[in-house]
């Protein structure tokens, strides 16, 4: 016997967490089943500590999954059995982390393991709603379809994170050139003076006093602020760590102006994206909402979601315990409410991701379009102080000198 430790969903949509005992993977699995729960992950102890099928995820490693994912779809809509299909896939992968990821999957699958079991032992790659809709896809015999919707799914996700860290990519740059310009007026620049004003200090116009100042405590306590911010973001780090913390943080931020709203369109159009994905895959409305609460990351908008899986429980609706809430926007309680009167739920869903997609793309142009002028204007009237306040103190100087 072995210790696995699993993660499943309750009938309410709650995860639950532990380590049971079980002669293998299988054996845990059905008894996870036979407890009422639907198994999303059972992994062996001594695998999950030794961190077994992590893969550490970036941009490049989630769109080749995400291809070969849609590929794995067409072949088996092809009618291709799911070992031809893996091995098929796993020759076309270039990724190298992909590759072996797959590779796995391709090695569980030919043992007797499902898909999504195998995809749920996999770490950091694939969203906790992969394996559901993989599980959905098994039970009614079209793991193909379920596949595509899933690839669907992930690809628009994907795209819009790639959009919003694309529009960050200039103003980023902007702000680095802009303090390494002033860095150097105030390093570089501004000391070659020093030696034109010294002992003629009370003379200088107050302008030239402040630029001098501060080009010396920059030059003389420049390494104390430094290590004051690197401090202040590691302990501003250590303190969002704590749940409580990280919760009373989440709910302020949704509240700061432009900032606060870009984040709740943003969350729910993940949400929306998500759990639609899952129900239309099949998977019930409380797991499925159990699943999709934790591709929020806003921890207070998550405890929302969570109060409502509760209600669904009860024979609740969806719509009414949301617009409870208050955190969530009226259109997506529209859309939701149209979805449930109409018995398309999930196409709703689908419809409402789009758009908030849209609004979240149109909201982050228009800020950068904003920003960026401003940065600009910023640093030309930084430089332009320094040689307004150096200049101005040099023609004082000419003005005394020629003065009868």
């Amino acid at each position: 016997m072995a210790s696995f430790r699993y993660r499943a969903a309750m009938p309410t949509g709650a995860v639950r967490t532990g380590v049971l005992e079980g002669a293998s993977r299988a054996d845990v699995i059905l008894q996870l089943r036979r407890l009422g729960m639907s198994p999303i992950e059972a992994i062996e102890a001594s695998a999950a500590a030794s961190g077994e099928g992590v893969v550490r995820a970036n941009g490049q490693t989630r769109q080749a999954a995400i291809n070969a994912l849609g590929e794995l779809a067409v072949l088996l809509e092809a009618g291709l059995a799911l070992d031809r299909a893996l091995s098929v896939c796993v020759d076309n992968i270039i990724n190298p982390g992909v590759k072996g990821v797959f590779a796995k999957l391709h090695s569980r699958v030919k043992e007797g393991a499902p898909l999504s079991r195998a995809m749920s032992e996999v770490k950091g790659l694939f969203p906790p709603a992969a394996s559901a809709m993989c599980e959905a896809g098994e039970a009614d015999g079209r793991l193909g379809a379920a596949l595509a919707r899933l690839a669907d799914s992930l690809d628009r996700a994907e795209a819009l994170r790639q959009t919003i860290v694309s529009s960050l990519v200039y103003p980023a740059m902007l702000m680095v050139v802009a303090t390494s310009v002033i860095l150097v007026m105030l390093l570089v620049v501004v000391p070659q003076f020093e030696g034109l004003f010294s002992g003629a200090q009370a003379k200088l116009p107050l302008a030239t006093r402040l630029v001098m100042g501060a080009s010396e405590a920059v030059r003389a306590y420049g390494w104390m602020m430094l290590l004051a911010v690197v401090a202040a973001v590691f302990l501003a780090r250590q303190w969002l760590r704590r749940p409580s913390a990280r919760l009373t943080f989440d709910r302020v931020l949704l509240g700061v102006p432009q900032i606060g709203p870009l984040v709740v369109t943003a969350q729910t159009a993940t949400f929306a994206r998500t759990l639609g994905s899952l129900v239309d895959g099949g998977v019930p409305l409380p797991t499925a909402l159990g699943i999709a609460q934790r591709s929020v990351s806003n921890t207070h908008m998550a405890a929302a979601i969570a109060k409502v899986v509760s209600g669904l429980k009860e024979g609740g609706g969806l719509s009414g315990p949301l617009a409870a809430s208050g955190v969530f926007p009226p259109m997506a309680i529209s859309f939701l409410r149209t979805g449930e009167e109409t018995a398309r739920l999930g196409l709703m869903l689908g419809r409402l991701a789009d758009v908030l997609d849209r609004s979240v793309r149109s909201t982050i142009q228009r800020m950068i379009g904003i920003l960026t002028p401003a940065i600009t204007v910023f640093m030309g009237a930084v430089v332009a102080t320094v040689i307004a306040s150096i200049m101005s103190a040099i023609l004082g100087f000419n003005d005394l000198a020629l003065a009868p």
